[in-house]
């Protein structure tokens, strides 16, 4: 029965690293048609609908003043903040690089951890911090220099969202002593689509609908059930079976997932030097992440 238990927890992480991965791919196949406000609402007000029914029926948080503020909060960051830059980032720069620069994140909580929450590093965690940034630099200056200025924007775009999400991170670490992760996620969800709602609007006269391809709708469509509800509620399963520190290092394995559907689905490459720069920030990341089994540190990684 353990074992069984044990099999549908990697499972379920498993789809949500897959669902995660190939999100940066349909991003981008919706960007060819969705203006990124109105590809961002879309996404976020469908998922909102299904988070509203499932907790009608389990039960909202009670929302205090203090639980309203930190909700809030956490919202303005991830989706807020961190939405708003991958997605406009990954109009700038291939899904394969976001995705690699996405997986520093965890590098990101760990040196926050450390500033605001007194959390100890160790040699090896410093190793992996600075193995990180070499690994980044590699990535963003080893291209093509005739990319590497429109690139350069969308990077520092991704870059936000890495700190939006490590700022979020180190937030929701006390909200979830009082609420469960289903309700922290639905209601990040809700209030994610009403704060993406005016920008919408603002966006929506841009949007030219019978320009709107089948593949960007259909991309669209993969992004709020597979990436939105079905990979959150996976994860979310996962954390409750084992470790977060645990799950993140299986959470980094989003950016192969992401560079083998970009190579076959929108043709991207990495140079010799970039994918050596991506293969030192994952490396770099599980040395970051390395603790004792008595003393992990609680960091988890979302798109």
């Amino acid at each position: 029965m353990k074992t069984e238990s044990s099999l549908l927890t990697y499972f379920a992480l498993a789809t949500a690293v897959l669902f995660w991965g190939l999100s940066f791919v349909a991003t981008k196949i919706a960007l060819q048609s969705f203006t990124p406000f109105c590809l961002i609402f879309f996404r976020f007000f469908a998922a909102s609908i299904f988070f509203g029914m499932l907790l009608w029926r389990t039960g909202f948080p009670p929302l205090t003043g203090k639980t309203l503020q930190s909700l809030l909060l956490l919202t303005l960051m991830q989706p807020g903040l961190y939405f708003l830059f991958e997605t406009t980032g990954l109009q700038y720069t291939s899904a394969t690089k976001t995705s690699l620069i996405i997986a520093t994140i965890p590098i990101v909580v760990l040196v926050l951890s450390a500033l605001y929450l007194k959390e100890r590093l160790r040699l090896l965690n410093t190793l992996g911090i600075c193995f990180s940034l070499v690994g980044v630099a590699l990535l963003v200056f080893g291209g093509d220099v005739q990319e590497a200025g429109g690139m350069l924007l969308g990077d520092m775009l991704i870059f936000g969202a890495v700190l939006a999400a490590s700022i979020y991170m180190i937030m929701t670490r006390r909200l979830g002593e009082s609420l469960t992760s289903l309700q922290i996620t639905g209601m990040q969800i809700i209030f994610g689509a009403l704060l993406f709602f005016p920008a919408f609007l603002w966006d929506l006269p841009k949007l030219h609908w019978q320009a709107v391809s089948s593949e960007s709708l259909i991309a669209l469509v993969v992004l709020t059930i597979f990436a939105t509800i079905v990979a959150f509620l996976c994860y979310n399963h996962a954390l409750t079976r084992i470790p977060a520190a645990q799950a993140a290092v299986c959470i980094n394995g989003i950016p192969l997932v992401t560079a083998c559907g970009a190579w076959m689905m929108l043709g991207e490459t990495l140079s010799l030097m970039q994918l050596a720069g991506g293969a030192l920030v994952l490396g770099a990341v599980l040395l970051a992440n390395h603790t004792p089994k008595n003393n992990e540190i609680n960091i988890s990684t979302s798109t």
